[in-house]
């Protein structure tokens, strides 16, 4: 397989069945790291990381010892260690959603780890809980390497893009309840509660935010793209005009967007992701009032 020195194709239809699976196998190895973790402010505290193999979440606290679990995509392992040595591998193959999580149960208990995980999957229209999924069971090992080239490639850009900024800045995560990466910049100010927010969305957006990401077409959009949007929505946000071409306001959405073939059609494909943060980021904090003086660095 190559490296990550290439945008790769990554079209929803052809690997939409992979990632609903793989979508339920992060959110398992999520549910870990929070029930393992303290909360942090926005559930900062449960997100997943790139890797220079994959998605891992860092070392967890486990009494006196410390955990760490990795998704391989090259090797197509799951890795679970400890820090005091003890180690256990999943294949990641073909297979439904019940017997992955059955045999991470069984691995964690090998490891002598007791934590208790939600069995029913979040930020989903129809879940199903982990042990009696049975629908989901595709992996294709190919297509999960692509999409960790696309995440290489982007959390280098949005990593770059954060340095532009002096107010609070997220860390670059992978959410494994939306199935996404992204960054968030906040103004300072507190947010006004949103209308029929959960328990999820009053933490997460406690605060303004401008946040950019990236998603492979899950949810029902059916193609991998870019976006940036600011929560909550200023008024006029949707009339702003953002670069470059190609890039632009998708009204279901509410967002602006800019679609992942667009940008690898293009000869520089890193320029033109960053020319799409700027812009969009400069747009929605122009609209919104933010004091971008104070919050930037020039």
């Amino acid at each position: 397989m190559s490296g990550v020195s290439q945008w790769p194709e990554l079209a929803w239809g052809d690997w939409a069945a992979t990632a609903d699976t793989l979508h339920m196998w992060t959110q398992i190895v999520g549910k870990t790291r929070l029930a393992l973790t303290p909360l942090q402010n926005h559930w900062w505290n449960v997100p997943l990381y790139v890797t220079a193999r994959g998605l891992g979440t860092s070392a967890m606290d486990y009494g006196d010892d410390v955990l760490d679990i990795e998704f391989d995509f090259l090797a197509h392992e799951l890795h679970l260690r400890m820090g005091s040595g003890g180690t256990q591998v999943m294949k990641l193959k073909a297979r439904t959603v019940a017997d992955f999580y059955e045999e991470y149960l069984g691995c964690l208990k090998e490891l002598g780890v007791s934590v208790k995980i939600d069995p029913m999957p979040c930020e989903l229209a129809k879940p199903v809980r982990f042990d009696l999924d049975t629908e989901h069971a595709s992996y294709d090992p190919e297509y999960v390497h692509r999409f960790w080239q696309v995440l290489v490639h982007a959390e280098k850009v949005f990593r770059a893009w954060g340095t532009g900024f002096l107010g609070k800045v997220s860390p670059v995560h992978f959410f494994w309840g939306s199935f996404d990466l992204a960054v968030t910049r906040f103004s300072g100010r507190a947010a006004p509660p949103r209308p029929g927010a959960d328990k999820i969305q009053r933490e997460a957006y406690s605060h303004e935010v401008i946040s950019a990401g990236f998603w492979p077409g899950n949810g029902g959009f059916g193609t991998a793209a870019f976006y940036c949007y600011a929560a909550p929505v200023p008024e006029g946000l949707a009339e702003a005009k953002i670069r470059p071409d190609g890039a632009g306001w998708d009204k279901a959405l509410g967002e602006f967007v800019f679609k992942y073939d667009a940008v690898r059609a293009l000869a520089a494909p890193e320029k033109a992701m960053m020319e799409f943060l700027e812009s969009s980021y400069g747009a929605a904090a122009d609209v919104a009032r933010w004091d971008r003086a104070a919050l930037e660095r020039r």
